[in-house]
Formats: structure tokens, sequence, C-alpha cells
């Protein structure tokens, strides 16, 4: 079902390839009593093209990105699958591009954007409902195994690694369980190739290994898998990396965070070090810094939140056409 999925997303960046850049001039529109009057003076004069609001370009810059983003969605195993995030990405974003208001010039840009994005989900549309349904019988099997329910927001999750599941489950159970969902997930390998890639391989592997897979289930405390643990290693390297700056976390594996503590006999001298560098420098520093990972929390909150961050930059585009409005109406 991968390969499937980089196809979609393949696919998807083909038909995205030739998105319009946002324009950064607009056409003046003509006083009605000046086309009534010959024309005396030079051409030069007589241009109708005006620049745009900056504000305005930059909102729909963003929302240029936020489109081209859904391309460039990483894939990871087993859960995380780019085409499909990019896909649904990309359904969020036309749904509400696809409510607004068309007006002739100040938001003409994000209508022509609404017509690729439409054009977009409807050529790959057979294709990502086919992987929705793929993905949605690997949250099946999952279900199946018992896996634990990790959660981010309890601060136990990255250091306790033991905890306990559900003592009452067998293998019994579980292979009765997994058995019938196999029973019962019968896909047409024409009309529906992930899903039948997906119950091929997951009917190769259960033969092959399953009966050593549900040896777990049977000893009491043994967590039926070692994701938890894995996600303390990697949140402990992605530490080091970010203090230290560093790719490899070879050198940082028996030191880690007291790397800083090198170039200080003790904490004492530490702090003057630290304190000798001028409060307006720091400012500066943290501005360039905050500047430099607002795009990235912009992307952040776009895969984490797609709705709620399109449609924040929407409601800003309107406020601004309003604004722009009054102003054009004022003088």
């Amino acid at each position: 079902m991968l390969p499937v999925d980089a196809k979609l997303r393949q696919q998807l960046k083909a038909d995205l390839d030739g998105l319009p850049k946002v324009p950064e001039y607009s056409e003046r529109p003509q006083d009605p009593i000046q086309e009534q009057q010959p024309d005396s003076t030079p051409l030069f004069q007589q241009s109708p093209i005006m620049s745009r609001d900056a504000e305005l370009v930059a909102v729909e810059a963003q929302i240029r990105a936020a489109i081209r983003d859904c391309v460039n969605r990483t894939s990871r195993k087993p859960f995380r699958w780019g085409g499909l995030s990019g896909y649904q990405q990309l359904e969020t974003i036309g749904s509400i591009l696809r409510s607004l208001p068309c007006q002739e010039i100040n938001t003409d840009y994000l209508s022509v954007l609404s017509v690729w994005v439409d054009q977009a989900l409807s050529n790959n549309l057979c294709v990502a409902l086919d992987l929705s349904e793929a993905h949605q019988c690997l949250r099946r099997i999952a279900d199946c195994l018992h896996y634990p329910k990790y959660s981010k927001t309890c601060n136990n999750d990255v250091t306790d690694v033991t905890d306990a599941y559900n003592s009452s489950l067998t293998s019994f159970q579980v292979r009765r369980e997994m058995e019938k969902l196999l029973e019962q997930f019968q896909p047409d390998p024409g009309q529906n190739p992930a899903q039948f890639a997906l119950k091929k391989k997951l009917q190769r592997l259960w033969e092959k290994y399953g009966t050593n897979l549900l040896h777990c289930y049977d000893i009491p405390g043994l967590p039926p898998d070692n994701l938890k643990m894995e996600a303390m290693f990697s949140h402990l390297r992605r530490h080091q990396r970010r203090i230290s700056g560093r790719k490899s976390t070879v050198e940082l594996r028996d030191f880690g965070q007291y790397q800083v503590l090198f170039f200080a006999e003790n904490e004492k001298q530490l702090l003057t070090q630290i304190q000798q560098v001028p409060l307006t420098e720091y400012k500066t520093q943290r501005r360039r810094l905050a500047m430099a990972l607002a795009p990235r929390q912009q992307k952040r909150r776009l895969h984490r939140h797609p709705a709620s961050t399109i449609q924040a930059l929407v409601n800003q585009h309107q406020e601004l056409l309003t604004v722009l409005d009054f102003q054009a109406l004022k003088y």
C-alpha cells in the first residue's frame, strides 16, 4: 500500500506543479468619467497596473504554501502515509476555499487556487478512497493486537515504559480476532489495489510469524510491543541534537546536556559568562530566532490542525480586504 501512497503523492505533485504564483500587481479599475474623455495623456501614464497590498499578498502566499505542502508530507511506518495525509490536507483547504464568496479583483486569486485544488482532488479521488479504507483496516489490525494507546499529553509516557496492559487478554483471543478480521477483509484486487496489497502482505506475515508474536499476551507484565521504549530513546536523541547542534548523537551518549559545562569550571562561572551578553543583543538574536522558526511552526500547525490554520489565514485575508475597501472609499 505504501507504493500506492507514493504514487498518489507523485500524482498530486504533478497536478499542482503549475500552481500559479501570487500576483504582486492588479489592474486598476478605470474611472467611467475618464473613459468618456478623449485620451490625451502619454502611454506611460495610462497603465492600468497597480501594486497590491503587501499584507494581502503575504497571506495569499501562505495559503499557496499550504497547498504546496500537501505534496511534501512524509511517510513513517506504520500509520503515517504521506500521500494520504497530503490528500486529506488538500481536502480541508479545498472545502474552505470553496466556501469563499467570489469577487472580481481582490479574491480572484483564491478562486483560481480553489479551481486547481478541486481539479487535483477530483483526479485522485479513487486512489485516495482506496488508501483511506486500507488505512482504516490497518487501524483495525492494531486494535486486534490491542496495542496500548499512547498519549503525548501524559508526562509519564516518556519515562515509564513498563505500563501494564489488559492482563485478562490471552493469545487465543488475539488469534481469534485476527483470523476473524482476515476472513472479513476481502478487497477486490481490480478496484482496490491498496487494500488488496495490504491483505496479501498481512496474510503472508500472519501465516509465517503469527504464532511467534503472541507469547507476550500470556506473560504478565510484558507489553505487546516496544514502541514506548523506542519513543523514549528517540526523545532523548532529539533533545541532544537540539542542544548540541550535531547530527549524530554518538559523542553525546555519555554526557548529554552537560556538554555546555565543559566550557566553564563551575556553574557560577557559567552564569557569569551568560550575563556578559548584552540584553539588547540577546533580544535581537531572539527575534531572529523567532522569525526563523515561524515557517516551521506554521507548517506544524498546518499538519496538526489544517482546518483551523487555513481558516485563520482566510479570515485574515477577509479582514485585510475589508480594511482596503474602507480605505479606498475614504480616499
